[in-house]
């Protein structure tokens, strides 16, 4: 069963909507013209991190950071929480990744990542589909099972602003793009774009490096 998405998102060759946002490291904002004509961009729109699946994501798109720089390739995750709260969870945690913070989710309207209709039809596939997208659970769970048991794992307890996130934007869907120098979207990847059993996936390293080889070396990337 799909997710019936209402939005439609960038596709591989049109130009990457800009985008001017906090950054966290104290730059003051970033934007998508930072990059234009200097480098491609690994742009990566998270939910808030009331979503363990994303907190675990951001760790992981950090660590294939240095791969992409190699490749000419620099990073960024967009963070949908309020600056101040970004700042007090990688206070703790800290992340060699750029990061920017959007509570309004504006970017990814922009990208078109869709946000589904929560319809009883998908409440009640949501009850019935086991995920274990990080690996790191014994087996898979039930959704929401899966988030709690990732959550204990972490030690993480949400704080008012993550569940003032959650409430607002849940089930926004996450998104990433692989953006050329000239900014045009050369590959993309959205969650549950084949169904409801990639909730909380993330593109592999090994994907996302071979997207960009694919784009710095024919001047386009593949659709994912």
């Amino acid at each position: 069963m799909s997710m019936q998405p209402i939005q439609v998102p960038v596709a591989p060759g049109e130009f990457a909507p800009d985008f001017s946002l906090p950054a966290l490291d104290g730059s003051g904002t970033v934007s998508l013209a930072d990059y234009r004509g200097k480098s491609s961009l690994f742009l990566a729109l998270f939910v808030g991190l009331w979503c363990p699946f994303c907190r675990r994501s951001i760790a992981q798109m950090a660590a294939a950071g240095p791969q992409l720089q190699a490749l000419g390739v620099e990073t960024l995750g967009i963070v949908a929480t309020e600056l101040e709260n970004a700042r007090l969870y990688f206070k703790f945690r800290p992340s060699r990744l750029r990061i920017a913070t959007d509570p309004e989710l504006s970017t990814h309207r922009a990208y078109g990542v869709p946000k589904p209709m929560p319809t009883p039809d998908l409440m009640a596939a949501l009850a019935e589909i086991r995920v274990n997208p990080t690996g790191d659970l014994p087996e898979p769970l039930p959704v929401r099972q899966a988030a709690d048991a990732l959550a204990r794992l972490d030690g993480y307890v949400e704080n008012p602003t993550d569940h003032a996130d959650m409430e607002r934007q849940w089930p926004q869907l996450k998104g990433q793009f692989l953006i050329d120098s000239d900014g045009r979207v050369r590959w993309t990847h959205i969650e549950c774009s084949e169904g409801l059993a990639g909730i909380g996936k993330f593109p592999s390293t090994q994907e996302i490096v071979a997207a960009a080889k694919t784009l710095l070396g024919h001047g386009a990337g593949r659709p994912h």
